[in-house]
């Protein structure tokens, strides 16, 4: 994992981009954005929004040179001078690509970085915001006799809608990039990532790992009991037996991974079916051996249920070895689990 580091703001400017299919049109800046009095707050916007674990490289099917964005963006990296013009180059475009009725208006912030650090070198770099939504603050102002409050609107400093970080390094594979958009996740609201932006994450260790995870408990989850006559209990187990996997290993083996998890020749097999059919429908592109990243399991581990609701009564956590746990119904129809333990704390 790479070691990234922002640096300064050099330029900074706000465009208003709206709607298009409501025609809410755009508005310019002529001029740069002062920035002196807020730096210390955008730095913050910036630490808080991007984690920098999974990175993105522009593309456009076969001709990368077609990317708009990536032409944009290439222009100011070649004459800084150039900043203004391609920004508003850059609000024209996603004002064309904002044309679904669900898309919010808001201000497209772009900044120019100098001095940013990835691993040991210094790396220029230019950022590309969307504010869609405000937060409301309580002013408080001095009276003759007293205070007065009241209610203003403005961007959270503490999280960022939608953005992305392009350094200036690995130009002729598409840049750099990191991405946060954290609103408008329906798959019309793709928008901002694919046909704004036009990026395809980075094939890595990180990607790697987050796909194959989030395979397996597609499985697990939605194809096993269609196949099988398995419980809940046993789903919770093979999410926590994946799940393990790649937490004891450093490296990915397919076929030591479809044992150890999934043990049964006729699951594994179930298995390899569901997995070359997720592969093809959405166009996942995996190795059957790779790296395994720590970051990307980590991310996945808290999205995998553990937890076993029962009624509105109990809710049960598994973390592992299903064999202490035993499922069963009494003489009076009762259904009922049974959980063994050595200790009790």
């Amino acid at each position: 994992m790479q070691k990234i580091t922002v640096g300064q703001i050099n330029k900074f400017i706000v465009h208003s981009i709206g709607n298009k299919n409501n025609g809410d049109g755009v508005r310019f800046s002529e001029i740069p954005t002062n920035f002196d009095r807020i730096e210390k707050h955008i730095t913050q916007l910036v630490n808080n929004s991007f984690k920098f674990d999974e990175f993105y490289n522009f593309f456009f099917q076969n001709n990368l040179n077609l990317n708009p964005v990536q032409q944009f963006v290439s222009a100011i990296f070649d004459n800084n001078n150039s900043f203004i013009e391609q920004s508003q180059n850059i609000g024209r475009y996603l004002y064309d690509k904002s044309n679904h009725p669900q898309i919010k208006s808001g201000e497209l912030c772009m900044i120019y970085f100098i001095d940013c650090l990835i691993d040991d070198e210094l790396i220029d770099c230019i950022g590309i915001f969307k504010s869609e939504n405000k937060d409301t603050i309580l002013k408080i102002n001095n009276k003759e006799k007293g205070f007065e409050l009241t209610d203003e609107k403005g961007i959270n400093t503490n999280k960022l809608d939608k953005g992305c970080l392009i350094f200036n390094i690995s130009k002729e594979d598409g840049f750099l990039v990191s991405i946060v958009d954290n609103t408008n996740k329906s798959s019309e609201a793709q928008y901002w990532k694919e046909n704004f932006l036009g990026v395809q994450p980075i094939k890595n260790e990180y990607h790697q790992t987050n796909q194959f995870l989030g395979i397996a408990k597609q499985f697990v989850t939605k194809q096993l009991d269609e196949d099988f006559e398995v419980s809940k209990t046993d789903k919770i187990d093979f999410l926590n037996r994946s799940v393990d996997y790649f937490k004891k290993n450093e490296t990915f083996d397919k076929q030591e991974f479809e044992e150890q998890v999934f043990g049964d020749s006729n699951v594994i097999e179930s298995f390899r079916k569901f997995d070359q059919t997720y592969r093809q429908e959405n166009e996942v592109e995996l190795e059957d051996n790779f790296e395994i990243s720590t970051q990307a399991v980590k991310k996945q581990a808290r999205v995998f249920k553990k937890v076993l609701k029962l009624d509105k009564n109990f809710h049960i956590y598994i973390h592992g070895n299903r064999e202490l746990i035993e499922q069963g119904i009494d003489e009076n129809g009762r259904k009922y689990y049974k959980i063994f333990y050595e200790e009790e704390s």
